[in-house]
């Protein structure tokens, strides 16, 4: 990507942000141990539609900086928001993956007015996984092979179709967690890390809502029932990207932007 990109200050840190484009505001943000690159192959679409779109690095992660108290679904909401209220362009539709769903469904029950829709990709709204999950998580975070682990957890969680710079974009993606201080970060918000505010939240979220799921997400054990509660929970609608995993927005970019593009044309509209 070759946006322009800015900081936002946050009370205990900085957030990155890369922006590019004009238009309505579009705000993507990563999942955990992810970075604003995963969203590489769809901000240019969004941008060439006419959006002006945002991505940012979650704490501790990719070029944000890696100092925070707290690395929770609430407190990454209010970087989402704060980001919202710096580009000053809002409201945003915002488009969340993974634990940047939870995050983006926490901001619009809380400040409704800012987010004008949601697009949750390969969400975590509430906490569940398949058996051996939370072991895995557990290990992740002892050291020396920690990192070994979730490069491996990591490169599973994508589907059978995956993009030309995959291998490249993955290593360097593995590389920016050892920078300093971003494994320790990586940590605490393994530990940190429950959706049950977001799960609480679900009652509360009037913006239209489209749930995109991989129907090979091993992140989940029925990716379609998953898609399809969230999307009944937020009175949206789900959309399913055949073969694609947790990351669809990466490994099946063209048909993830024409679910994209259509509900980001579509009136505003709800239940």
């Amino acid at each position: 990507m070759n946006g322009s990109l800015i900081e936002v200050e946050r009370p205990d840190g900085r957030i990155a942000v890369e922006v590019t484009g004009r238009g309505p505001l579009v705000l993507c943000v990563p999942g955990m141990g992810e970075n604003r690159a995963s969203f590489r192959h769809v901000v240019p679409l969004l941008a060439d539609a006419g959006h002006r779109v945002a991505v940012m690095d979650l704490r501790g992660h990719g070029d944000s900086s890696a100092e925070f108290s707290s690395y929770d679904d609430p407190a990454t909401a209010g970087d989402l928001l704060a980001v919202v209220d710096a580009l000053d362009s809002g409201p945003a539709a915002v488009i969340g993956n993974s634990m940047g769903a939870a995050a983006a469904v926490i901001a619009a029950a809380d400040r409704p007015e800012a987010i004008a829709k949601l697009v949750l990709i390969g969400p975590f709204v509430r906490d569940h996984g398949p058996a051996g999950l939370r072991t895995l998580m557990r290990l992740m975070l002892l050291r020396p092979w920690g990192p070994t682990v979730w490069r491996g957890y990591a490169s599973s969680l994508f589907g059978a179709v995956r993009p030309d710079d995959h291998e490249e974009q993955f290593g360097r993606t593995m590389a920016l967690l050892r920078r300093p201080g971003r494994w320790r970060a990586f940590q605490a918000t393994v530990r940190e890390v429950t959706h049950a505010p977001a799960e609480s939240a679900l009652p509360h979220v009037d913006a239209p809502t489209l749930v995109i799921m991989g129907s090979r997400d091993r992140d989940f054990p029925d990716p379609e029932a998953e898609a399809r509660w969230i999307a009944d929970a937020l009175h949206g609608e789900h959309r399913m990207i055949p073969g694609a995993g947790h990351y669809p927005m990466a490994e099946q970019p063209e048909a993830v932007f024409a679910e994209l593009r259509s509900f980001l044309s579509a009136e505003a509209s709800h239940g």
